[in-house]
């Protein structure tokens, strides 16, 4: 199965319907007066779409198991047809669309299988997705406006060239992917001056995003979050919570992190862990959303 281990969980919804066309008004008549000789058809194909919802895993095989937080499955009479509706709730790490559309693929099955003894001339005519949202593809997580960015990285061992920086280039790869582009990469010692003159730097430019990466730990010389914390105009206490909960689930140490994020006018500062994994994962926890943050500052409806 696909690895979905970097996300983080959100709702998602999804909605799908499919449509079952029966060749015979007495037909219809039949499941309204529930004179079908199997039964009452939209009671069995509601409980049978219920049953492919929370099964869907076992029967695609590149479905994750996830949990069903609600479903609903619902029939509407339209001439010959019968519109299956669908919809699945979750709160989890990928989407609920397929679950959804399993559910009404069982439910027309379920009504075709019931009622061919009474009509020789059903179809199943449609299945398909009506909608979905939830998750990084949801228009309302992405920010659609082109985004600049600094990356400055605070680590002593790269600036002498005792090290090679991995976690900054990793960083801007995924701003990357988010058609964020980087103006500038720099790297700094951990000291505070030269922290101050790059944020001062930017600020003048009036960059909406800047990174400073590495110094947000416990050693001595880990002085970024000190150094930013007193300039934020406006901190951002949730943005590095939800950091540094999505590092925890991961490993045992992200909880000493001391990185900070916040506005200095109005340009977004955020600062990240030095390790790799650390920046990569911080940048899993956050982006796309964190990106609302300037939609707010810059009174964009929302």
């Amino acid at each position: 199965m696909v690895n979905i281990t970097h996300k983080s969980n959100s709702l998602r919804k999804a909605i799908a319907v499919a449509t079952v066309q029966v060749s015979l008004p007495e037909t219809i008549a039949a499941m309204q007066e529930k004179r079908v000789p199997k039964g009452d058809v939209f009671s069995f194909a509601r409980v049978a779409a219920l049953f492919a919802i929370k099964k869907t895993d076992a029967v695609i095989p590149d479905c994750h198991p996830l949990p069903v937080e609600f479903s609903a499955v619902t029939f509407t009479i339209q001439e010959l047809s019968i519109v299956i509706q669908v919809e699945v709730h979750t709160i989890y790490k990928t989407g609920v669309e397929v679950e959804a559309m399993h559910g009404a693929a069982i439910a027309a099955l379920t009504i075709y299988d019931m009622l061919k003894p009474i009509d020789q001339h059903i179809e199943i005519q449609q299945i398909k997705l009506l909608s979905k949202s939830g998750g990084k593809t949801d228009p309302k997580a992405n920010h659609t406006t082109q985004l600049q960015a600094a990356v400055i990285v605070c680590s002593d061992s790269i600036y002498q060239q005792k090290a090679t920086d991995k976690a900054g280039l990793a960083v801007i790869e995924k701003l990357k992917s988010f058609q964020i582009q980087t103006v500038n990469y720099t790297v700094i010692p951990d000291e505070p001056n030269a922290i101050r003159e790059q944020q001062q730097r930017h600020i003048v430019d009036a960059l909406p995003l800047l990174l400073f990466v590495g110094g947000t730990g416990v050693s001595p010389r880990d002085v970024t979050s000190d150094v930013i914390r007193p300039l934020l105009e406006v901190e951002l206490p949730g943005v590095m919570e939800q950091a540094r909960r999505y590092g925890q689930e991961r490993m045992p140490f992200a909880m000493l992190s001391r990185s900070v994020a916040g506005f200095i006018q109005n340009t977004l500062v955020l600062t990240l862990p030095g390790s790799t994994s650390g920046a990569t994962e911080y940048m899993d926890a956050l982006f796309p959303a964190v990106l609302h943050a300037l939609a707010i500052r810059n009174n964009e409806p929302h």
